[in-house]
């Protein structure tokens, strides 16, 4: 029996997919939306689209990498894991880069909504549009890939008796079962 992908390992597939997802959003919301001890004074929302990465580049080529590292590295791993809890193996790249970044973006602005009910913690549209970027860099990055790849492993396990592959709508759909006929008993 060939190695591939069977019907229980695209279901555990998709159920780790959503714990990591389910782990990495708690993580996100204890980080990003906890009250910051002893503040004495709060700097006024960002509502300047690109005004933030402008002072932060101001601070100096190691100052500026951190801070905007930090912007694209904290909602990133979305770019994988919303696909992986999704569990589309025949999806198309740009519809799903689409779907992924949206709905990484929604998250990253009910993340920055949130934040203004939060001592210390203020609004900043660069902080939404470093996540966003994030979000998809991280998708091309490995879900075209990781994404053909299953579907080489999950085309080679389903081929017909006799070892002809499938047609492209039968991968795509599931082949016939087919069995061997049997002589009739006299």
């Amino acid at each position: 029996m060939r190695p591939g992908l069977s019907g229980s390992a695209v279901i555990r597939f998709r159920v780790a997919g959503s714990l990591l997802l389910l782990t990495h959003l708690l993580l996100v919301a204890w980080v990003t939306l906890r009250p910051l001890d002893d503040v004495l004074w709060v700097t006024a929302p960002n509502l300047q689209p690109l005004a933030g990465i402008r002072a932060d580049l101001a601070l100096g080529p190691v100052e500026a990498a951190r801070r905007i590292g930090e912007g694209l590295l904290l909602l990133a791993p979305l770019g994988v894991l919303l696909p992986m809890a999704g569990g589309r193996l025949f999806a198309s790249p740009f519809v799903s880069l689409l779907r992924t970044v949206a709905a990484g973006a929604m998250l990253s602005l009910g993340i920055e909504l949130w934040q203004t009910g939060v001592p210390g913690q203020v609004v900043d549209v660069d902080s939404l549009l470093l996540n966003t970027v994030g979000i998809a860099l991280a998708h091309l990055a490995v879900v075209p890939l990781t994404r053909a790849r299953l579907r080489r492993r999950w085309t080679a396990a389903r081929t017909r008796v006799g070892g002809a592959p499938l047609t492209k709508e039968e991968a795509r759909t599931g082949g016939t079962p087919r069995i061997t006929r049997v002589g009739v008993a006299p």
